[in-house]
């Protein structure tokens, strides 16, 4: 692989060179100072170690979405490089549309012959990992904020980390290092299944089944999903548009008789949430679910108002006592009014009514939410962990020194402008963009703005309860 140092000067040319080729900059942006800042930049090698970087070698072998590829990753932080093993493949649905491509990898042995666990980016060990590159989230810190903000209350998410990603020594953008959801102790922390004993943790999805072996985005099969038994008005159906997805066990190791009983514990569930006696303490939801996962996923989704949440990219697990439990989150690069569609923008309106804003749309909300919402016990305990985290980790000033301290991080490090060096898209539409600013520093305004607008909607209906 390529010595850091020499990169360094190899990708100085490279981007420079990108910028007076490319003439496809937006008007808005001043050009004028990319050379002696580019130059500057490059120069100081102290300087460029000071940011984590991801240096990706793939021996002239192209990145595929599946299957892996064997390469090599050097990490270098705090001026130490630690060199790895890798496979490595293209991930997600939609965003593989993009230029700027998200990728899943594997840390492997010396020779690529087993997957083996490491410390990466300071996270516990593991051999499961995902580089998320920001690009239609142009402030770049919509998924950290949420991972950053759901951990702060307790809620566990991924462990989330700012890198700058080279590929065969061409510079990518400004990534960030994601705990890929597993089960394992410092992630999903539920009972292993051994064999086929049913007695364990399982963990299920609500999401589009592209990646899980489906030939469609609409085509759902036995091998990799069940279906719900409710539409998502809640009521009985053979042709629910409610589908869940095997995470653990994989699809290609579940057993039969492992199907039948998370598919039973999740049909269970949602014949005493259709039932009249739904909201009683004893044989109702309450006792079949961890309430406190349900509420602290219903407030992340809803603080964010994720077009996506309750119906995509959505995670539910249920251990060896059997209780479901929400989460852990994933997937906010279209939340914080970042989606010119299904009303995704506005301010107002809670999320979990998706169906009645866009009834057409192919995946739609479980009627789950709408009926937790009809209970008074559970409105109850949402108000009150609700007043508890806003006094707290969820106050408006809590949210805004959070985002500050990325952005003094990012600036002082050059990690935006660089990123925007590669991929000039400030001030242009990009699927599905409802604000577009012409500055990384304009994003960021409405992204304040849009959550302090947010929060205050969401006190005045909580706290009427």
């Amino acid at each position: 692989m390529m010595s850091y140092s020499n990169l360094i000067k190899y990708s100085f040319f490279s981007i420079l060179s990108f910028f007076f080729i490319s003439c496809s900059g937006p008007e808005k942006l001043d050009l004028s100072n990319i050379e002696s800042e580019v130059i500057t930049f490059y120069e100081n090698e102290s300087e460029e170690n000071n940011f984590p970087s991801m240096m990706i070698s793939t021996n002239g072998q192209q990145i595929v979405d599946e299957p892996k590829i064997n390469a090599e990753l050097a990490v270098i932080e705090n001026k130490n490089e630690t060199n790895y093993k890798i496979g490595i493949e293209i991930r997600g649905s939609s965003s593989q549309m993009f230029p700027k491509k998200s990728y899943g990898f594997e840390t492997r042995s010396s020779d690529w012959s087993e997957d083996i666990d490491v410390n990466l980016g300071g996270f516990p060990e593991e051999e499961d990992w995902i580089l998320y590159g920001p690009y239609s989230d142009k402030s770049l810190i919509r998924n950290k904020l949420t991972f950053d903000l759901s951990n702060a209350i307790g809620y566990k998410a991924s462990n989330v980390k700012f890198y700058n990603l080279y590929i065969n020594n061409d510079y990518k953008g400004l990534y960030v290092l994601m705990e890929k959801i597993k089960r394992d102790e410092n992630r999903v922390n539920i009972a292993k299944l051994e064999d086929d004993n049913v007695e364990g943790g399982y963990i299920i999805k609500i999401d589009k089944p592209t990646s899980d072996g489906g030939g469609c985005n609409t085509c759902y099969e036995d091998s990799f999903s069940f279906r719900s038994t409710y539409d998502e008005n809640g009521y009985l159906s053979d042709d629910s548009p409610i589908y869940f997805i095997y995470h653990y066990p994989k699809p290609e190791d579940i057993f039969n008789n492992q199907k039948d009983h998370i598919s039973s514990i999740i049909n269970q569930f949602e014949k005493v949430l259709a039932s009249d006696n739904f909201d009683n303490a004893d044989t109702g939801y309450q006792s079949l679910i961890d309430i406190d996962s349900f509420i602290d996923f219903f407030i992340i989704n809803e603080i964010t108002k994720n077009i996506d949440g309750y119906r995509l990219s959505t995670y539910i697990n249920v251990d060896i006592d059997q209780k479901i439990r929400m989460g852990p989150i994933w997937d906010f690069n279209l939340a914080f009014g970042n989606a010119d569609y299904c009303d995704a923008a506005n301010t107002q309106g809670w999320l979990y009514n998706f169906n009645s804003i866009c009834p057409g749309d192919i995946w739609q909300v479980p009627f789950w939410w709408r009926r937790l919402m009809e209970s008074v016990y559970f409105k109850e305990r949402l108000k009150d962990r609700w007043q508890s985290y806003r006094s707290t980790k969820l106050s408006n000033a809590s949210i805004d020194s959070q985002i500050d301290s990325y952005l003094e991080y990012l600036s002082s490090n050059k990690a935006i402008s660089r990123n925007f060096y590669k991929w000039p898209i400030l001030g242009q539409y990009v699927w599905p963009n409802y604000f577009i600013g012409a500055t990384h520093d304009s994003e960021i305004d409405f992204l304040k703005g849009w959550i302090s607008q947010r929060l205050n909607w969401m006190d005045g209906q909580i706290n009427n309860f």
